[in-house]
């Protein structure tokens, strides 16, 4: 996320490592570049003064002056007041009440809360191994009841049902004695919004928390929108008890300033963020992770549980042990990769992790252009029979015609995704016994490639 900010800033740290020496002179210059990317970042001016006054109290003091390497004291110093203005360290959802804990979600219209309430339902159930219920207290817009209905079994919780002729109030008390009745750990209610916050919104919301009396109030924010994310929280805030800020769309191309303002316009931390469209597309925050994604130092530890997290240990073992046997990867083998990767979150979302000298080069190519081949070559395979899949060999001119019919596209396309997947297919033979042992030494021995320590 902030791309705009992330390309400036790691820009800045790189001229600032290289600096033997730092003077008030060159502080002064990265700072007025600081506060530059900080504005058109949207970052909200309050937040931008203090965290240059911050940095600059700190840059000009004896330890980056006597230090041995001045320049990579400073971007430690950068990088810690950054973490420092989201918020320190991981503030998780609170769940120490007597159960059911309520988590109250609030925000305007589409930030995507009713999404958000089902990703954390899952984040629940996954993560902390909670029984979770659901429920819409949304009466103004049916849709949202049915949305809510279904993206929570998508997530694995239980949804409770609501009608639009219900009032929200009756509603939230009827799903907390339910919740009582059969249980649940955790009862998460989806409120109403609105395209701008107002007098009945807040009053409707404000109800609702006096008879719920929520453990977690959050407040459900769009990255993408900047000043206004900020604006909208601090109305919020004035309104409400509220505990915690969940960010959305923070894949998104979008200028960074709501995650870097809201916390200290509000005081109230993020919990979590929004990472992708897909159920899973959630994570806890972490303000100096999330500080080292801006300066373009990556997210490597991110990375490893997002990748750790999508992968089906299950799927692959049994992959493993096929070609091991000698049995032939075939065409439903490739499509399970393929699927393996929209699970990590696809392509983009892996890039946003990776330090910024990785992701300059990756940047070269275009990731939604890459993202909509994997797709088209979902299509291709899924427009194949079942015997097609399993004999890939099958495959000629007439059928590829037929498969390229249904799939949408070119004979050409068909053409191009078998020569990659009979690449695949000869990468996993010479993966067979002790093939890969050989193939580990062959790569030892290549130019500019390391010696294999056998």
């Amino acid at each position: 996320m902030a791309s705009a900010l992330s390309d400036k800033l790691s820009r800045l740290v790189k001229e600032i490592r290289g600096q033997a020496r730092i003077t008030e002179t060159n502080v002064a210059d990265m700072l007025r570049e600081v506060r530059m990317a900080l504005l058109e970042a949207d970052v909200a001016l309050p937040v931008v003064r203090d965290f240059i006054a911050r940095v600059k109290e700190k840059a000009l003091g004896q330890d980056v002056l006597g230090s041995l390497s001045p320049g990579q004291t400073l971007v430690g110093i950068v990088s810690k007041e950054l973490a420092v203005t989201m918020g320190e360290g991981v503030a998780d959802i609170n769940l120490a009440a007597q159960p059911p804990a309520v988590i109250l979600m609030a925000g305007l219209q589409g930030a995507g809360k009713t999404t958000t309430t089902a990703k954390l339902a899952k984040h629940l159930i996954e993560k902390r191994r909670k029984k979770v219920l659901t429920v819409s207290g949304d009466v103004y817009r049916p849709a949202a009841i049915e949305q809510l209905k279904m993206v929570t079994a998508q997530a694995g919780a239980e949804w409770f049902p609501s009608s639009p002729d219900q009032k929200p109030v009756a509603i939230a008390l009827a799903a907390l004695d339910y919740a009582r009745k059969h249980f649940f750990d955790v009862l998460l209610v989806d409120t109403a919004g609105r395209l701008a916050v107002d007098e009945a919104l807040m009053r409707e919301i404000s109800e609702l928390h006096n008879v719920l009396n929520p453990v977690e109030t959050l407040f459900v924010v769009d990255a993408m929108q900047g000043q206004d994310a900020v604006n909208t929280a601090k109305a919020f805030k004035e309104a409400l008890p509220l505990t915690g800020i969940i960010l959305t769309k923070t894949d998104g191309d979008s200028r960074g300033g709501a995650a870097l303002s809201v916390r200290q316009v509000t005081g109230a931390p993020i919990t979590v963020a929004g990472t992708s469209e897909i159920i899973d597309g959630l994570e806890v925050f972490d303000a100096e992770r999330h500080a080292g994604r801006i300066l373009g130092m990556g997210d490597i530890l991110a990375l490893v549980e997002q990748v750790t997290s999508g992968v089906d240990m299950a799927a692959a073992q049994k992959l493993a042990a096929k070609v091991k046997s000698g049995a032939g990867f075939d065409l439903n083998d490739f499509l399970a990769q393929i699927q393996q990767m929209k699970q990590m979150g696809g392509l983009s979302s892996l890039m946003d992790k990776m330090p910024a000298s990785i992701a300059a080069k990756a940047g070269q190519i275009d990731m939604g252009r890459a993202e909509k081949d994997i797709q088209r070559k979902q299509g291709i395979i899924h427009s194949m029979t079942p015997l097609e899949r399993r004999k890939p060999e099958l495959i000629k001119a007439t059928r590829k015609r037929r498969i390229a019919t249904g799939a949408g596209v070119q004979v050409q396309e068909v053409n191009r995704m078998l020569k990659e997947f009979e690449q695949m297919q000869d990468m996993m033979k010479k993966m067979k016994g002790s093939g890969m042992m050989k193939m580990m030494k062959r790569m030892g021995g290549m130019k500019g490639m390391p010696k294999m320590p056998f």
